[in-house]
């Protein structure tokens, strides 16, 4: 099984993890990290697929993904 991790401090909530993934593993969170963004979540961790889309896709390299 596939493993996100999202560097929640670094993240700035632009959502391009969201739009990349293909099984609809990450969300937007409703809590903000310490500089106010609404950041990333991975929620549905047993659907991912290790493809690694989202952290190809993520500019502040805050995605980190193990097969």
């Amino acid at each position: 099984m596939a493993s996100i991790t999202i560097n929640k401090d670094a993240c700035k909530g632009c959502a391009l993890c969201v739009k990349a993934c293909p099984k609809n593993v990450i969300e937007i969170s409703k809590e903000s990290n310490k500089a106010g963004y609404f950041v990333a979540d991975p929620v549905r961790m047993s659907d991912c697929i290790g493809c690694a889309f989202c952290a190809v896709m993520c500019p502040d390299v805050c995605i980190t993904v193990e097969r």
